[in-house]
């Protein structure tokens, strides 16, 4: 497909997300990492870099990578380095961040994910496993600035993309199927908010067929909703640069959810800025064939391979099954719905139709539904056998969804929404239509299909809604043919 072009523009994007493992203790020390504790309560001597400490490696840590690895399809590399990334700032005490950087843990994968009913592939380059640094505090009322390095060590993976993305659809897109991949397995708990699920986002455009732009990254969107309001300001503000006449200078910058701009922070680092070189402190990280397929016989289903379970068992359309597998939640009550209907099209219809709508509305995830699974699978099995119609299944469901009451039957007798089946009833009205609109049946027997229709709406409205649609147009055409 044709990339989207802005102002004739061509948008390339590449992500680098750092997801904070779910492991309860850091990476290199048995510190905790729990969120919200007292400043510097939670930071020990190794992640103080105090002299004479040393690095021990968190075997949790390596763990939660092999399965991200499982799970995105990437090679696990046997054997990995861990190097010192060299710089100098406040909240690293060290001098230093100990990452990888040549021989990740990681390395290959892809992400893919629909963007409405098309569906797009982002390749991966590598997830490194890496120590987080601290954090510093500003007090602009007090004009001081503090350092707090509970933080230092926590345990990072950074999953670095390739440039695929090419808009700022695309991007939200892709970030979310990845914070739903990581929550999913249980290696972060996505919390945006308070720094478990991180993204940066390297923006560069250029003109179509020509080299790639000079990039600039967005650092630290906690968002989507921020994600894609920053995005959006800098490739606006990249073209308008160049049109100036401007040349774009690689840089690092951070968005202003209140102003909606982003602003340059500092000059972008290369690589070769950070003289890396292999951490003479840890031994290389060796991963076993045996300790990889035990992990991946301890993971959980995953969500594209449960996706293909549902096309494959269900029938579904792709679309419809990665729909449903976007969190464990739904797919389970899809799953519940559709055995217990036995109707799995028109379960996940209602699935991703009604209830992912009312979700929506009232801002609650499915396990707060007010229609439960069981429920929705006794209603749709009265559209399915005939009892009632889908207009009269929707008066059910909000009645369900309202609490009125919980059973469907008795929801259907008391508001007195069967539907007419029978046939003998139904030609009597059919007769008494077709007598009464001599006009309409001409037309029809003349061609016009509109005709039709609104011989069928007069029977429906002859029945207050009762008759059963199908039949309707199944005896109507048999008395006009």
């Amino acid at each position: 497909m044709t990339a989207k072009l802005i102002q004739g523009y061509e948008v390339v994007i590449g992500f680098e997300t750092h997801a904070q493992l779910a492991t309860n203790s850091k990476i290199f020390s048995r510190a905790s990492t729990a969120f919200g504790a007292e400043p510097n309560t939670q930071a020990c001597a190794v992640d103080l870099a105090l002299p004479g400490t040393l690095p021990v490696m968190n075997r949790k840590a390596v763990e939660c990578a092999i399965q991200l690895g499982l799970a995105l399809g990437s090679q696990i590399a046997p054997r990995s380095i861990f190097a010192r990334k060299n710089y100098f700032y406040p909240d690293l005490p060290k001098g230093y961040q100990i990452s990888q950087f040549e021989i990740p843990v990681v390395q290959g994968g892809e992400v893919s994910f629909f963007l409405g009913e098309e569906k797009k592939t982002v390749r991966l380059v590598r997830a490194h496993l890496e120590e987080d640094a601290g954090k510093s505090l500003h007090e602009d009322f007090i004009g001081q600035s503090g350092i707090d390095l509970n933080r230092a060590g926590t345990p990072l993976l950074e999953i670095v993309t390739e440039p695929d993305i090419r808009s700022t659809e695309e991007a939200v897109a892709y970030a979310k199927e990845l914070h739903k991949i990581v929550t999913w397995i249980g290696i972060c708990d996505g919390n945006m908010q308070e720094g478990s699920f991180r993204c940066d986002a390297n923006v560069s455009v250029r003109k179509p067929g020509q080299p790639l732009g000079t990039r600039r990254e967005i650092k630290n969107l906690n968002s989507f909703k921020f994600m894609q309001q920053a995005i959006d300001y800098e490739i606006r503000w990249q073209i308008d640069q160049i049109e100036d006449g401007h040349a774009i200078q690689q840089a690092t910058v951070l968005f202003n959810p209140d102003t909606g701009e982003t602003r340059a922070m500092r000059t972008k680092e290369d690589a070769a800025d950070y003289r890396y070189f292999p951490d003479p402190d840890l031994p290389p990280l060796v991963v076993a064939p045996e300790w990889v397929e035990q992990v991946r016989a301890e993971m959980v289903e995953l969500p594209r391979v449960m996706a293909a379970r549902f096309v494959a068992d269900y029938g579904l359309p792709e679309y419809d099954a990665t729909t449903l597998t976007q969190s464990q939640g739904m797919a389970a009550y899809f799953e519940e719905t559709a055995k217990a209907c036995g109707q799995p099209k028109l379960a996940s219809n209602w699935v991703m139709g009604e209830i992912s709508r009312r979700l929506n509305n009232e801002e609650i995830g499915i396990e707060a539904a007010k229609v439960g699974s069981q429920q929705l699978a006794a209603l749709i099995g009265r559209i399915s056998d005939g009892t009632i119609s889908n207009n009269a299944a929707k008066q059910v469901f909000e009645a369900l969804w309202g609490g009125e009451a919980t059973e469907v039957d008795a929801i259907i007798e008391a508001k007195g929404l069967k539907q007419m089946n029978d046939s003998g009833a139904l030609e009597k009205i059919i007769d008494e239509v077709i007598a009464a609109n001599p006009a309409n049946v001409e037309q029809y027997r003349a061609g016009k299909d509109k005709a039709f229709n609104a011989l069928v709406g007069q029977v429906m409205k002859a029945s207050k809604g009762k008759a059963n649609p199908q039949q309707v147009n199944d005896l109507l055409k048999a008395k006009l043919a």
